[in-house]
Order: C-alpha cells, then structure tokens, then sequence
C-alpha cells in the first residue's frame, strides 16, 4: 500500500473525522487494508476501543476478520445495521447491537452514543462502513443531516470517526456531502490528499 494507514491513524489528533477511500477494483484488498490498520494496528492498542458499525457487511463477516487478525473482543463492539435485512441474524453476537434497517439513522446515532458510555476509554474510534452502503437505504438530504449530526457530536467527545467510502471516477453527492463534514480524506490507493 502506498499509504501507512496505521501510522495516519496514530497520528489523527482526538475529534478527527477522516473518510477513507477504497478502490472499486482493489475493494478487498483495500478493505482488508482498512480493517487490519483500524482493528489491529490501531484498535488493539490498550487504551482504545473501537465501535464498528456495520452496513455493508454483517457483524458476524467482520468479527470474523477481526479475528482473523487476533483483534481482542473487549476492544471492539459492533452497531449492526444489514444483519435484520438480509436475514443473517441466526447467532447474534455478544458484543454486538442490532438495529432493524440501515434507515433507523437515530436509532444508529442512539446505539453509538450508548456504547461510548458503555465503553469509556481514553480513545475511542468509531467507523462507518460505508457511506454508500447507507446512501442506498437513505436520502441524500437526510443522510447529510445524519453525518453533520453524528460527526459534530463525536468530535466534541473527542472521538475518532472513520468513514469508509468507496472511491468513484467522478465526484459524486455522497462524496461531496461527505467532502463537507471530514476534516481530511485519504486515499488508499494514491496515499492521501
């Protein structure tokens, strides 16, 4: 990868929202890239706890990478939003919280809000997979207003939020709504910007 993306993690000063951008035609490796920096790298660090909310893939897929990574389960607790909708909810997960639909935005921002004060650690990392994962099931304008709601209120919780996009040729509404409420983003395959 041309880009340490665990380094740039380290390094994001607390209240930071950064989109991290994924090739379309590399999304695997990029995604495995993504999860192994933010899960291992970062989020095993002993003073961190990470909330992965899940909208593209169910909880159950990435605990499994997550363990796959040797990630410890009390340094990672899950929002699911797709189990209930693509009917993958046969085994639930202990450190997981299930939401119906990836619409039910405030009940998402609700589950988040919980597990920051369940979950009290000197650093806590929020990530977001994907934004347009969620722009399928939403409304650009309420999606918009999701985003300026949940990322104002973790930065001012001093809370590291990291949202997974998927990179397009073009600028498209989502990444420009989302270009609004970062303060950066990087870009895996070209090593940020």
């Amino acid at each position: 990868m041309p880009v340490d993306i665990a380094e740039r993690l380290r390094a994001l000063p607390p209240g930071s929202a950064v989109a991290l951008k994924l090739d379309p035609r590399e999304y695997a490796d990029h995604y495995f890239a993504v999860l192994n920096a933010t899960l291992r790298d970062v989020g095993s660090e002993t003073e961190v706890h990470t909330i992965y909310m899940t909208v593209t893939n169910p909880a159950a897929f990435v605990w499994s990478l997550a363990q796959a990574l040797d990630v410890p389960s009390d340094r990672i607790s899950f929002v699911d939003a797709i189990s209930h909708i693509m009917m993958n909810y046969a085994d639930p997960l202990p450190n997981a919280t299930y939401i119906d639909s990836p619409r039910a935005l405030e009940e998402i921002m609700l589950r988040i809000e919980y597990l920051i004060k369940k979950f009290p650690h000197p650093r806590t990392i929020v990530v977001v997979d994907s934004v347009n994962a969620l722009a399928i099931h939403n409304p650009p304008e309420l999606l918009s207003e999701f985003f300026h709601i949940l990322l104002n209120s973790l930065k001012s919780r001093q809370v590291i939020t990291l949202v997974l996009e998927t990179n397009e040729e073009e600028a498209t509404p989502v990444e420009q709504m989302l270009n609004l409420v970062v303060d950066e983003t990087i870009d895996i395959a070209r090593g940020g910007r």
